[in-house]
Formats: structure tokens, C-alpha cells, sequence
């Protein structure tokens, strides 16, 4: 009867639960029947059988085999779990699937057990884990510490990457206390709070102990992220430098990422690239305040005056800047600001406008202060400097489109005629600190005491004088001092 019982349990395609269902109505069949057996007399008993104890052995419900003493399976995960001591010192190691026994008293001849059979089946599947806190973001595990504690550590170091230590615990301590928060001194920050962007929880776990990871190298995992593969569009002006530094890329990886990309490929508007990128498992959110004082620009006001000579200008009103205090909430993930904000704000002083007065009256006799190119086209030929071993005091014009000499601006002629190694020349006094000379001219087309406007012809180039060849000799002086034409004409 009993060893009906045993063959029985050996078929695997039961489950542990049906097994132990069935051993048990079997089991209580099996003593009844050997009630009557045993009360049929001395036939029953013809053998002389002693009865004894084999274990069905079921791990995570799956029959492994049959033993005659459990603790030959109890000392193999001893034994293992021993081993696992040396290299995982400080860990809770235990079994990590559920190994269960069902007990069977069968005679001592028709036992059939094989322990080291069970032994072999067993020896390498057994899976020993740690008692571990995990770290859960988003309802996922993503990495496991030995401990609730070593999982806030590193929480912590995550968060002291973008605070300090000493404002994180300012930070608690001000949550525990009831007392209003002083004002701000100027350029002084307060830390409001500190989180995570995505819900972060504990929770206890069994876990093999090679996933198990120091604090310091959770932070980096939770930091690092995993890889998100994500595509970019290319839109018009768009270069591969800037679409990389967009996407925290640097060229040599989105080039990895795009195979047949090189430095110089040329990129259209519409094509796709891919530009897939590590994701953090979280950011750390940083909120805080700051009170500042800054300046407040003034505004510039011309006031036109007809009086006034064109050209000229006098400051009415100097303008001065103007002084807020100002307190904002600013919000930032990961270091980069997402949110900026003004909570209170006051004027210290106000700005003071600043007024110029510009004149507008045109004088024929009287520059502009802004000069006029005085030829026709051609090129610079020799500029103000040191030439041939003298100053040469003005700029050379040579081969214009047109020989006409122009004036540079309004003025007066002071002289016009023969002057020496200058040949013609010619000089306007301009009636506002300037005047200009022009030289080597092949006719003079003005007399002293006239007046002429900017642009006007006041004669035709050549090269009289000390002169090479053809070309405008001119010179500019402010207040009797030499100047550089260049600084003040416009071709």
C-alpha cells in the first residue's frame, strides 16, 4: 500500500499542492487499510517489516526526489550558504526558493530513496539570496543595497551632488521647526527644498548577492541612467555640432551613433538622426530663493533743438541708474534652471532719465562733423605714417572712376592756390574744430572766403607739386591736431 503511495509521487507532471493533497487522502486510505491488514492476524506481518520515514523532497513546488533524512538537504544549503559567507561578509544569506518536505512512513523493504541522487539534482540549482533594500523608481527596482540605511546614503549623495551636505541639514532642520524663516540678506540664496523629479521608495527584497552594490555605486547607477533611443529630425540651419550639444552629445559620439556620419557630412532639412543618449533614473530638483538688489537701466531721450547748429550736441539731464530689490523663487533640475520667477520686488531708487539735446540747424559754413569720401571711386594708395623718412600727414587717393575733387563737408575756404611741394591746394575750415586739406590738384574750382557744402566740386586731381603721379593728397586736422582721415570719412 505504502510504496503504491511512493510510486505515486514519483509521476513530475503534479504539482507540489496536488501532491500533498493527494498524499493526504492517500496517506489516511493507506492506514485504514492497514488497520484491517494488521487486524487480519499474523499473514499480514508474514515479512516482519519495520516501518520508517522517507521525505518527498519539492522545491518551488517541483519534486526533486525522495531522502531518508531531510537533513541532507538541509546541510547541503548550510554548506552553500557558507561558502557565499566568505565572499558577501555582512550579508543575511538564506535559501531564496522554497524548500518543503512531505513525510511518508513506508516498510523498511519497499523503501526506495535516493539521497544522493536528490543530492546531485538539487546541488547546483540551489539559489542562495541576500535580505536587500531596493530602490524602486517609477514602481521598477533598479538597484539593490545591503539596507534601508545604505539606501539613503545613497539618496543622499545623489542629492549632494547639486547641494551640500550643511544645507541639506539646514534644510531638515528648518521642516522640523515651526519658526518663521528671517529675510534675506542682499545676495544671500536659501534652499526651500530638495527632491527627486520621479517618485523614489524603499522596500525590502531578497535579491542574489552579486546585485548587491555599495551606496556610492547606487548613486552613479540611479545618476547614469539607462539608454534611451530617441530620433531627431533636422531642421534648416541646423549644424551636427549644434545637434550634438543639444542632446549632451559630443560630435565624436553622434557620429558613433550614426553609422556613415563623418565631420564634414552635409545634413538636409527633413532627414532623420538618431541621437539615442544615456536617461537618468532621476534628477534632482532644487528649489530656493534669492534676494538680490540690482540696477535698473535709464532711458535715453533726444530732444531736437532748430537753434541748435547740426552736429552739435549738450547733454540736458545726466542719466543715472536705479536700484530694486528683488526675491526669486528659482527652481532648478540637475543644475540648469527650468523655473524662474519674482516673489517680491521694490523699487530703492527710481532711474533718472538722460537727455541729450541734438541741434538741427543747418549752417552752409558749418560742418556736420561727419566727412564726406572726397573723390570719385579709386583706392587708397598710402595711408597717414612714417614714409620715405617723413611723416607723411594725410592719405593718398589714386585712379578714380572721375577726377573731380569733392569738399568733405561743409565749411569755408580759408586758401586756395600754389602752395609749394602741396602744388594746387586747397583748405576748408569747417567752422566746428575741423579742417581739411587737399593737394596736387590739376585745377582749383573755389576762392578763398567762399562757401561750400558737403560733396560739392572744388576742383579736378592731378599731380602738381611733389607728386609721382596722379592723385588726391588729403589731409584732416581736429583743434590744430593731426588726425587719421579714415577714422572719420565714409565711402
Amino acid at each position: 500500500m505504502f510504496k503504491w503511495v511512493r510510486n505515486l509521487f514519483s509521476a513530475t507532471e503534479y504539482t507540489a499542492k496536488s501532491y500533498k493533497n493527494i498524499i493526504n487522502k492517500t496517506v489516511a486510505a493507506g492506514v485504514a487499510a492497514a488497520a484491517v491488514t494488521f487486524a487480519g492476524g499474523d499473514s499480514a506481518l508474514a515479512n516482519d517489516d519495520q516501518l520508517m520515514t522517507v521525505y518527498y523532497v519539492y522545491m518551488d513546488d517541483q519534486y526533486i526526489g525522495t531522502v531518508s533524512d531531510k537533513s541532507v538537504m538541509e546541510n547541503l544549503v548550510k554548506t552553500k550558504i557558507k561558502e557565499l559567507e566568505g565572499s558577501y561578509q555582512g550579508l543575511n544569506l538564506s535559501l531564496g526558493s522554497d524548500l518543503s518536505f512531505i513525510p511518508e512512513q513506508v516498510f523498511e523493504s519497499n523503501a526506495e530513496v535516493n539521497n544522493a541522487e536528490t543530492v546531485n539534482e538539487i546541488k547546483d540549482d540551489i539559489d542562495i539570496k541576500a535580505e536587500a533594500a531596493a530602490l524602486v523608481i517609477g514602481g521598477k527596482e533598479v538597484a539593490y543595497v545591503e539596507d534601508e540605511e545604505q539606501a539613503e546614503a545613497a539618496l543622499t549623495k545623489i542629492k549632494a551632488s547639486y547641494v551640500t551636505e550643511k544645507e541639506l541639514e539646514d534644510l531638515e532642520q528648518r521642516k522640523a521647526s515651526s519658526e518663521s524663516l528671517p529675510q534675506l540678506k542682499e545676495d544671500e540664496t536659501r534652499i526651500l527644498d530638495v527632491r527627486f523629479n520621479e517618485k523614489v521608495s524603499v522596500s525590502q527584497t531578497k535579491v542574489k548577492p552579486d546585485q548587491i552594490v555599495s551606496a556610492a555605486d547606487a548613486a552613479k547607477l540611479l545618476q547614469k541612467g539607462t539608454l534611451e533611443e530617441k530620433k531627431y529630425q533636422v531642421k534648416e540651419g541646423d549644424a551636427l555640432s549644434s545637434i550634438a550639444s543639444a542632446h549632451s552629445l559630443d560630435l565624436k559620439q553622434l557620429m558613433k551613433l550614426n553609422s556613415g556620419l563623418k565631420k564634414d557630412s552635409v545634413i538636409k532639412a527633413g532627414q532623420e538622426l538618431n541621437v539615442t543618449a544615456l536617461k537618468p533614473y532621476i534628477k534632482v530638483v532644487v528649489d530656493k530663493e534669492v534676494f538680490k538688489k540690482e540696477e535698473i537701466a535709464y532711458k535715453k531721450e533726444v530732444i531736437e533743438d532748430s537753434g541748435m547748429p547740426k552736429g552739435d550736441t549738450k547733454v540736458k539731464q545726466e542719466g543715472k541708474k536705479g536700484i530694486l530689490s528683488a526675491t526669486y523663487l528659482i527652481s532648478e533640475e540637475n543644475g540648469q534652471t527650468i523655473k524662474k520667477e519674482v516673489s517680491e520686488e521694490k523699487v530703492l531708487e527710481e532711474p533718472v532719465k538722460h537727455i541729450v539735446i541734438k541741434g538741427t540747424k543747418v549752417i552752409p559754413s558749418r560742418g556736420e562733423g561727419s566727412f564726406a569720401y572726397p573723390a570719385v571711386g579709386g583706392y587708397i594708395s598710402s595711408k597717414v605714417g612714417y614714409r620715405w623718412g617723413k611723416m607723411h600727414k594725410g592719405i593718398d587717393i589714386a585712379r578714380p572712376s572721375d577726377r573731380t575733387i569733392k569738399a568733405a563737408d561743409n565749411g569755408m575756404v580759408v586758401s586756395a592756390g600754389w602752395d609749394g611741394g602741396y602744388g594746387n591746394k586747397i583748405v576748408i575750415d569747417h567752422n566746428n574744430g575741423f579742417r581739411t586739406v587737399y593737394a596736387h590738384l590739376d585745377s582749383i574750382s573755389v576762392s578763398a572766403g567762399q562757401t561750400v557744402s558737403k560733396g560739392s566740386k572744388i576742383g579736378i586731381m592731378g599731380t602738381t607739386g611733389d607728386s609721382t603721379g596722379v592723385h588726391l593728397h588729403f589731409e584732416l586736422y581736429k583743434n590744430g591736431k593731426m588726425q587719421d582721415p579714415l577714422k572719420y570719412i565714409k565711402k
